[in-house]
């Protein structure tokens, strides 16, 4: 999946919180939401609307507006990446603990960069649409020698 696919398909299931990610999808969705939270800081300073606070100036109403656009499809991607990897979607909540927050957060990013579970899991097909030569459900061994998605036994 390159990163305009991604974008489509994270807008597309814009609050879909079931089914599962690939691994390509939810690092372009955040490399995307990270280079237009960029583009809508400078926008912010160029338009000159960004929020003085006694420290300076901290964000704006373009990034305001950018940050809750995306909040949801993000939230989504995220939940469903989770998925992929045979995990809950609810980890993701763990990041509203306080102090802890750290912990979980490099907990779900080394998380987020484990391969897809092979072939069906509780929350639906492998999106890379592998079996990966695996049973239908985790943990069943390899099945050889039956009728796979490719065909008869011996084709290829």
């Amino acid at each position: 999946m390159n990163m305009v696919d991604a974008v489509k398909h994270g807008f597309l299931n814009y609050a879909r919180f079931s089914g599962r990610a690939r691994r390509s999808e939810f690092w372009f969705w955040t490399l995307f939401t990270f280079l237009v939270s960029i583009v809508a800081s400078v926008l912010d300073r160029v338009l000159g609307t960004g929020f003085a606070t006694q420290y300076g100036e901290s964000g704006g109403v373009v990034q305001t507006i950018t940050g809750l656009a995306l909040l949801v499809p993000g939230l989504a991607v995220s939940w469903r990446r989770l998925h992929d990897i045979g995990r809950s979607g609810a980890w993701y909540l763990t990041l509203l603990i306080p102090l802890a927050n750290i912990v979980f957060l490099v907990i779900l990013i080394v998380w987020a960069c484990k391969d897809s579970q092979p072939g069906q899991n509780q929350h639906g097909p492998n999106p890379k649409g592998i079996g990966g030569g695996y049973g239908e459900f985790p943990g069943q061994p390899p099945q050889f020698g039956g009728p796979s998605q490719y065909g008869q036994p011996g084709q290829f």
